[in-house]
This record gives structure tokens, C-alpha cells and sequence, in this order.
């Protein structure tokens, strides 16, 4: 009897995605990591690390009459539309890196190893950017969930910054605010400052409104 076997893949790098998931720590803050938003949110995982069926099963991630191993998507828009359910409104959207073997889908991968090579977290929940982490009022046995705060939200509360977080990860792990790329995010932009580009887009207009104005008048 002939068996089925699944195409296989040779890339010349590893396969990279996108997914949700929730910063923690541990209790005693030696250790950082992420938890799923699904099931797989009982099993924290680290910044590198393999996959385990959270099922107890002793087979390899990912296995073909499961459904276990690490998850994520390709495309950064179908992860983003996530992030509208009210349940995962205050989840940090990682980019990843698969690694091992993996099974691809439509839209995304059950694969055996990652790491996370960027983490960027959502809004505070006053609705301006976050600076820090702060504790998020739940958590995993041996594990406290953390949540992104602005720097007024978080005075006077103990806070985790983004950069001893991934000091503690292994310092290959890079934390940003926001869930959305910058345009021409990267060391090579030369992009006008954010603090810039309001007020010269109100000069602009008011330049044009007097040149028109002078046209109608026609004042110098």
C-alpha cells in the first residue's frame, strides 16, 4: 500500500511569520517568554525554544495526527485583523523565524522550533503608545502576563522595560511599540520625524491657501 507523503521543502532561509501572543515573566524575573493566545497559551515558551504537545503526547512537533506545535501566519494583514477581537486587543504581535521541520497551510505554518525576532506591543490602554511593561493582573503558574503601559500609566507601579526585556530573552529579541510597520522603518530611512511632519504638512497648506489667495487678489 502506497503512502502519502507531504511535499517537502529545501528554502534558502527559514521561513519567517507572523503571530499573537502575551509577554510574561517569571516569578522570580530570571526568565522572560510568550504565551499563546490559544491553547497553546497554557505552555509558556521562550524567546528560542521547541515546540511540546500541550496535549501531553510524547511524539515530535508537529505531527501529522495532531495539532500540536507552534503556530503563526505569513501575512502580517491577516494577523493584524486579529488583533480586533476584543479578546486579543491588548496582545503583542510577534515576528518569528521557523525553524525545524514544518507544515505549511493556506495561510500559515504548524512548525517544530522558532524564535522570536520582534515583539511589538499595542497601545496603552489609555490609547497613547506604550513606553514599558507593567503587570497585566493574570498569569500562568510560575509565570506573571504583562501588558504595554505608557510612562504616566505606569508610575508607581512596577515596571519591566522594553530593552531589560530583551536583555533577559537573550538580547537577540527586539521590542517596538506599536503593531504596524513604520514606513521605511529600517536604519537606511531618512524619513522626517514624526514630531516634524504634522506641522510641515499645516505649512504646506497654508503656503498653497496664500498663493491662491494672492491670485484672486492679486496681491504680491
Amino acid at each position: 500500500m502506497r503512502r502519502l507523503r507531504l511535499p517537502q521543502e529545501r528554502p534558502a532561509e527559514p521561513p519567517r511569520g507572523y503571530k499573537l501572543a502575551h509577554p510574561v515573566v517569571s516569578h522570580d524575573d530570571g526568565r522572560v517568554g510568550f504565551a499563546g493566545v490559544s491553547i497553546g497559551g497554557a505552555l509558556p515558551y521562550g524567546v528560542l525554544d521547541e515546540a511540546r504537545c500541550v496535549y501531553g503526547r510524547r511524539h515530535r512537533s508537529p505531527a501529522l495526527r495532531c495539532d500540536c506545535g507552534f503556530h503563526c501566519l505569513h501575512a502580517l494583514s491577516d494577523t493584524l485583523a486579529l488583533t480586533c477581537a476584543g479578546a486579543h486587543r491588548r496582545a503583542t504581535l510577534l515576528e518569528v523565524t521557523v525553524l525545524g521541520a514544518y507544515i505549511r497551510f493556506e495561510r500559515g505554518m504548524r512548525y517544530a522550533r522558532q524564535r522570536v525576532r520582534v515583539a511589538r506591543v499595542g497601545p496603552c490602554g489609555c490609547g497613547l503608545p506604550a513606553e514599558v511593561f507593567v503587570d497585566a493582573g493574570w498569569g500562568r503558574t510560575g509565570w506573571r502576563a504583562l501588558t504595554g503601559a505608557c510612562g504616566s500609566c505606569a508610575a508607581g507601579r512596577g515596571h519591566m522595560a522594553f530593552a531589560e526585556f530583551a536583555r533577559v530573552g537573550g538580547g537577540r529579541l527586539r521590542v517596538v511599540a506599536g503593531h504596524r510597520r513604520e514606513p521605511g522603518e529600517g536604519p537606511a530611512s531618512r524619513s522626517v520625524p514624526r514630531p516634524a511632519t504634522e506641522p510641515a504638512l499645516m505649512q504646506a497648506r497654508l503656503d498653497r491657501l496664500q498663493g491662491r489667495w494672492a491670485r484672486l487678489t492679486g496681491e504680491p
